[in-house]
């Protein structure tokens, strides 16, 4: 009788120009691990892997890391690596990780951090959606840690970790407005700024920019997320007249060019 009946709806239904089709059920997604871009390859994920625990970069900003070494590498660019804002020591793991796979040992590593955390900071260090630095280390707090504080003890452990020459490893512990620029290369050909704020982002561009080679790549990691970052790096480049083609590299609006 069912089926009788549900056979009578169905020829209802289509008499009036439509039919009844059974879909299957919709399965849940399933749970995996990072949402890898369909580009990426194998070496790509292995090597998002290996530091994805020592960086707040996703896949992409790890890559992209990756990816400017092997530019500075194959276009045979002289100079040093240099990151301001270590924390954990992730993206420099990365990029040691890629200079022994290219077979370049030759390049100094240098790490600026006060690895104590933050630096203070001023009026315009908020970011883009309106939360203030103290909002964070009130929530850091709360559960039992310092915001965005790597020691140097473990970021040496982690970089050392790599198998990269120690001696090609620059720990430089202090603000960078009192260690650069005498602590930094004279010349630089990968320039990584991870600060934050807008004082250490200006200090580091005055300082370390005109010391990047032709053809040397800047990394401004804070670019899309802290408004003090943008500001100063926004002012240099008007100030300097530079023509920077700052190309955004994550959906965190982190900014990557290559100088001239």
């Amino acid at each position: 009788m069912l089926g009788t009946l549900k056979r009578a709806a169905k020829r209802a239904v289509r008499a009036i120009g439509f039919d009844v089709i059974k879909f299957p059920p919709v399965q849940p997604p399933a749970r995996t691990g990072p949402a890898f871009p369909g580009d990426f390859t194998e070496d790509d994920k292995a090597l998002y892997s290996s530091v994805a625990p020592f960086t707040m970069s996703g896949p992409i900003g790890v890559q992209m890391t990756s990816i400017a070494v092997d530019y500075v590498v194959k276009n045979r660019v002289p100079g040093a690596i240099v990151e301001c804002g270590v924390w954990r020591g992730g993206s420099m793991m990365a990029a040691a990780r890629t200079l022994l796979k290219l077979g370049d040992t030759t390049r100094d590593i240098f790490l600026f951090d006060t690895y104590e955390g933050m630096t203070p900071p001023s009026d315009v260090d908020v970011t883009h959606w309106g939360t203030r630095p103290a909002e964070y280390e009130e929530e850091d707090r709360r559960i039992g840690r310092q915001w965005l504080t790597g020691s140097l003890d473990d970021v040496k452990e982690a970089l050392h970790s790599v198998g990269y020459d120690k001696r090609k490893l620059h720990f430089v512990k202090g603000r960078v407005e009192d260690t650069i620029p005498a602590e930094a290369p004279e010349a630089i050909c990968f320039c990584r700024l991870d600060t934050c704020f807008y004082e250490s982002t200006r200090h580091e561009l005055m300082h370390l920019f005109p010391r990047l080679v032709s053809g040397g790549v800047l990394h401004i990691d804070d670019y899309g997320i802290w408004k003090g970052s943008r500001l100063a790096t926004d002012e240099y480049v008007a100030q300097n007249h530079l023509k920077l083609l700052l190309i955004r590299i994550d959906r965190h609006g982190a900014r990557m060019a290559v100088k001239p």
